[in-house]
């Protein structure tokens, strides 16, 4: 069912912000730093799949995802729903779910059998394509399962995720020159302020966090694993 009614854009951030918070998808840790798929090392960390398995945050955040792209991109807008393997494919359901229409998934790579296949679902020429993920740090990785969409003659212009980074500034570029548009419920500085007024972690903790997301490259150079 698509949501009628909803709140302001900045509401739907503090209030995704606090649920992230809330069921522990949020990773603070100056002393050891989590080292990402990049081999940097990073003070924050987070992890968008835990929301499956809270019913009414998840419900709530599908919601407002559906609202945000009907608002942003239009009412009217998509054919087809897909989601990027594989945290963003129960996100892509529920969505599809709510707007009505047909859901998709699509590999990072052909499985390398059968069809070798890297679109899962009924997807066809000249659909307009939604990808659905669960969160987007610098955009690079979208640009595969975009490609992807694209090879079937479906045309993508949009990606919608749960969270963004927002503390690259290449991101929406890397997006917008490949003619996609992104749709994000909430990022870091959201996170880091709901954590403020929460008094969630020491107030040293969330300095040198602020101090990351402020110069993420600086601080990665200077806390490189030896």
């Amino acid at each position: 069912m698509i949501p009628s009614t909803y709140p302001a854009k900045e509401e739907i951030a503090r209030l995704t912000a606090r649920m992230l918070l809330e069921i522990g998808a949020v990773n603070f840790n100056t002393d050891a730093p989590y080292i990402l798929a990049s081999g940097l090392p990073s003070p924050s960390y987070i992890d968008c799949r835990k929301l499956i398995s809270y019913p009414r945050i998840r419900s709530t955040l599908m919601d407002f995802l559906t609202v945000t792209v009907m608002r942003e991109a239009g009412f009217e807008a998509f054919d087809n729903i897909a989601g990027g393997e594989t945290a963003g494919i129960p996100f892509a359901a529920m969505v599809a779910e709510r707007m009505a229409l047909p859901m998709t998934y699509v590999r990072k790579k052909p499985k390398g059998y059968g069809r070798n296949a890297r679109i899962e679902g009924a997807m066809s020429e000249g659909q307009r394509v939604l990808l659905v993920e669960d969160l987007t740090t610098d955009g690079g990785s979208k640009l595969s399962f975009v490609d992807a969409i694209r090879e079937t003659g479906a045309s993508c212009g949009n990606t919608a995720v749960i969270f963004y980074y927002d503390i690259f500034p290449e991101t929406e570029k890397t997006l917008g020159d490949h003619g996609v548009a992104l749709h994000a419920l909430c990022t870091w500085w959201d996170v880091l302020a709901e954590a403020k007024a929460q008094g969630k972690f020491s107030a040293n903790t969330l300095a040198e966090v602020e101090t990351f997301l402020k110069n993420p490259r600086k601080w990665q150079e200077e806390n490189k694993p030896a």
